[in-house]
């Protein structure tokens, strides 16, 4: 019956990745080979994704047996309201590690990456917009065609960070639970490092420090991502599944190219801060410390 103990829940991005291969390189760690694998979350409203067997999900941990920590990192399973409750039921003793940044700088790097992923992640190109349309979409209105995630478009329910945390709090023991901020993964990587390896178990002493992955880019081209989201029928029956899943993401990854993020319009800013303060002055609570840069 091996299986993971160790949980990297999110939030999207929030340094998951980043934290997913300081993780694989530690020699006492084994780190399911496929990031984002979500069987816990019975309530992600993935589209057209087949509900993974037990056996199966408990096979990819099969070659990790002998090592302390065996990591299942999906970072969608924070923001699920069941996922919480059913790892506790899978394995009380789990170990859980939450990622967590700026509420706002969190939503607006989801918008870039959805915009990344094609057109059927994120379809409308300005935030402002994009968060207009957040109750249509609710609705099940205005939906980008073939979206694989409809709730990843709520972009103000993703980051209530708090609410997240009290559903982890209620059923496991908060030694069993450990919270990094981007800040500190940037402000003392090796510190973050060592004291996540402590958590977990493993030898702390391991030389390693968060490198940054997944930095901000932006779409090159427009037309090109519609054409990857949407290939083209004469080649899907050309090419077998998995070659066109390996275009797509060649395709993606030349379409897209690194850039600053352009500043968000400070009245918009400050409504966003302002509607979510009460959500970070709870998390402030919970985790015992001052997060003044987040409710400015």
């Amino acid at each position: 019956m091996v299986g993971p103990n160790t949980f990297v829940v999110g939030a999207p991005k929030c340094g998951t990745t980043a934290v997913t291969r300081l993780l694989e390189g530690h020699p006492e760690v084994f780190v399911a080979g496929r990031k984002d694998i979500h069987f816990f979350g019975s309530d992600l409203d993935f589209c057209g994704r087949t509900p993974e067997l037990e056996a199966d999900y408990r096979a990819r941990f099969l070659e990790g047996a002998g090592r302390p920590a065996r990591v299942d990192s999906s970072v969608w399973m924070l923001a699920s309201t069941r996922a919480a409750a059913e790892i506790a039921a899978f394995e009380p003793a789990a170990r859980i590690v939450v990622l967590l940044r700026h509420p706002v700088e969190a939503m607006q790097a989801l918008h870039d990456q959805l915009r990344l992923n094609g057109l059927g992640d994120e379809n409308e190109p300005d935030f402002a917009r994009a968060l207009a349309l957040e109750p249509a979409r609710a609705a099940g209105q205005d939906l980008p065609p073939g979206t694989p995630l409809p709730m990843a478009l709520q972009y103000r329910a993703n980051v209530r960070f708090a609410t997240q945390l009290a559903r982890y709090d209620a059923v496991f023991p908060r030694e069993q639970i450990h919270v990094i901020l981007q800040d500190d993964l940037k402000r003392a990587p090796a510190e973050t490092a060592a004291a996540l390896f402590a958590f977990l178990g493993v030898d702390p002493s391991v030389s390693a420090a968060p490198r940054a992955v997944n930095t901000r880019k932006e779409v090159r081209s427009e037309g090109l991502r519609r054409l990857i989201a949407a290939l083209p029928p004469g080649l899907k029956g050309a090419l077998p599944a998995g070659w066109r899943v390996g275009l797509r993401r060649l395709l993606r990854r030349w379409n897209s190219r690194h850039a600053p993020r352009p500043p968000l319009d400070p009245a918009l800013r400050a409504r966003l801060v302002a509607e979510l303060r009460p959500e970070v002055e709870a998390l402030e609570r919970r985790l015992g410390r001052d997060l003044f840069a987040w409710k400015h």
